[in-house]
């Protein structure tokens, strides 16, 4: 189970913890990962992904998943998230050209 969000790439990363008396021990962080389902409209269809606390944050604030998706980085996405990304846009192209409604 591969510990990294889907959205914006966030992975586990080491340090040291250094003591009082400034003795260094290898530690690793780890993300704060859920597995959140969200609706996308223009789909019409529900999707689980593996996103960090603050990915969460950041789709509330950018009003969505659809937009989300639109506006991160594709070299921090997750293969899943791209695969997303481009039906999104061929479901909102179709819809430009009056070819599909949307249902919500």
């Amino acid at each position: 189970m591969a510990r990294v969000c889907d959205l914006n790439g966030t992975k586990p990363f080491s340090g040291n913890k250094v003591s009082h008396s400034n003795i260094k021990t290898r530690t690793k962080w780890m993300p704060n990962l859920k597995d959140k389902r969200y609706t996308i409209p223009e789909l019409s269809k529900t999707v689980t992904l593996k996103l960090s606390t603050r990915a969460i944050r950041t789709i509330d604030k950018l009003g969505g998943i659809s937009q989300a998706i639109m506006k991160a980085k594709e070299d921090k996405m997750s293969a899943k998230a791209l695969k997303l990304r481009s039906e999104i846009k061929k479901a909102r192209t179709a819809i430009s050209a009056g070819k599909k409604k949307v249902v919500l």
